[in-house]
């Protein structure tokens, strides 16, 4: 059931007298929701955007609800339902031709726009966050309030933390994120409220405080995995008292600040896809049957976990090393790597890190950490056979004739960049891709609730039934 917008304005009403009083307390020295600036706080700005939404969304239902909006052939409904318009999910949209776009902006735009860390020129993904919950580019100020609240929700409970050391080391690293999540659940502020009895119009209240205390946890439990598998169990100090991806790498015991700085990039490219992948459609489908925040990441992550999606940046390194091995003494020339490639394919693999469901260019997510190679790496030979590939590829993938899109997408690059800096461990790499998709899962998830977005139910056919309404529709055939 739809929440009526009358139902939300009153609500939002209320919550935001409530959260400028709380601007009095912040001044006190006392618990506050907003931290050092005069400016509006993150879920201020948000209650006060949910009636012009929802507003929005009557009076084009009204205008428009019987409209078609798209179709579905029989080749789409077999083939995953690609390109069927069929869901709403609004913190991001992808062209097939100029890629993933934030809120509007392009990841360029985003790099430019959104504030960055003190010398940095990254963006910082609590600023994305702000962005994809609210649709506004926030200011410093605003975005080092939210630092600062994220941080105070940061630390992990003692028996969370015991329970991810506690995990078999041999278990898979994603395997143990979504367990870690799912642990979490026991902490849900949405799950408690709804056992006591809420109204429909607050859900997006106790959604919002788990997205923001999920998201804030989740850097403390991936490096719990990460120095528990890889590095013997030697477990790192959390770190509570910087910028999300400063902490991060420092509790993994990445040292160099540069690895950090790629880590905001990181984090902020991998966040959000537009709703059709897997990981992003999960979350919305098990969130759409209410379940909280910790249930529908955690369903999420498995998603992600699968080779046909997060998984495939692991696959990728593991590609281009033996790539590399496979050339043997070989120059790291162009003849080279084209004769290797053809080499591969007509074994019967594939060249992985190329080719995207949707997208038809090269992937600005690509493009955007070649760029960051070329500004702050140099002599990796990794990194220069990566380019190569680039360079060379999409002519023989077009020659081969097999693949719609011969151009590089986002894993095709991500995984030595994070070697360069130390990061060796490939089955890790997925669990970070978990933590930035979460900026851009959860976001939406809380949109959902503010929303009243509806249970997900689409109707499913039999292949007879399909036969039987095309022998019907068409009895000579299709022509």
């Amino acid at each position: 059931p739809v929440v009526g917008a009358g139902e939300v304005s009153s609500h939002a009403g209320r919550m935001l007298s409530r959260l400028r009083s709380a601007r009095v307390v912040a001044n006190h020295g006392k618990k506050f929701v907003r931290h050092l600036s005069s400016e509006p706080g993150l879920k201020e700005v948000f209650a006060s955007k949910i009636p012009i939404w929802q507003k929005e969304i009557k009076e084009l239902k009204t205008l428009y609800g019987d409209k078609i909006l798209g179709t579905c052939t029989v080749e789409q409904a077999y083939g995953g339902m690609r390109s069927v318009k069929s869901m709403v999910y609004e913190t991001s949209l992808l062209d097939p031709v100029e890629g993933i776009r934030f809120r509007g902006l392009t990841i360029p735009e985003c790099q430019v726009q959104l504030p960055k860390a003190p010398g940095g020129q990254e963006p910082l993904p609590e600023a994305l966050l702000w962005l994809l919950l609210t649709g506004d580019v926030p200011s410093d100020a605003q975005v080092q309030g939210l630092i600062k609240d994220m941080n105070a929700r940061a630390p992990v409970p003692e028996w969370i933390e015991k329970t991810v050391l506690n995990f078999p080391k041999d278990l898979h690293p994603m395997t143990q994120f979504s367990m870690a999540i799912l642990a979490c659940q026991k902490e849900s502020n949405f799950a408690a409220a709804y056992a006591k009895g809420m109204k429909k119009n607050e859900y997006w209240d106790h959604t919002y405080e788990d997205m923001l205390t999920c998201i804030a946890r989740l850097p403390r439990i991936a490096a719990l995995i990460y120095r528990n598998v890889f590095k013997n169990g030697d477990i790192l100090p959390a770190v509570h008292d910087k910028d999300m991806s400063a902490n991060f790498t420092e509790m993994l015991g990445m040292k160099d600040p540069m690895f950090a700085e790629l880590m905001r990039l990181y984090l902020c490219i991998h966040s959000d896809h537009e709703g059709g992948n897997v990981s992003a459609h999960t979350c919305h489908l098990v969130g759409s049957a209410l379940s909280d925040t910790y249930l529908s990441l955690s369903a999420s992550m498995n998603g992600l976990a699968g080779p046909l999606h997060g998984l495939a940046n692991q696959e990728v390194l593991k590609f281009i090393k033996d790539f590399k091995e496979d050339m043997g003494s070989a120059p790291l020339t162009e003849e080279a790597v084209k004769a290797q490639c053809w080499k591969v394919l007509n074994s019967g693999r594939v060249i992985p890190g190329y080719g995207h469901a949707v997208l038809r260019k090269t992937d600005p997510r690509y493009t955007c950490q070649a760029e960051f190679a070329k500004k702050h790496i140099k002599d990796d030979e990794m990194v220069k056979l990566v380019q190569m590939i680039c360079q060379v590829a999409p002519g023989v993938l077009t020659e081969h004739g097999k693949t719609k899109n011969p151009w590089p997408n986002v894993d095709a690059h991500s995984g030595v960049l994070l070697v360069h800096y130390g990061m060796t461990e490939e089955e890790f790499f997925t669990v970070m891709f978990g933590v930035g998709r979460a900026l851009g899962v959860l976001p939406m998830l809380t949109i959902s609730r503010a929303l009243g977005f509806s249970l997900e139910r689409p109707k499913s056919l039999t292949t007879s039934s399909i036969k039987k309404t095309m022998e019907i529709m068409y009895p000579h055939g299709h022509a």
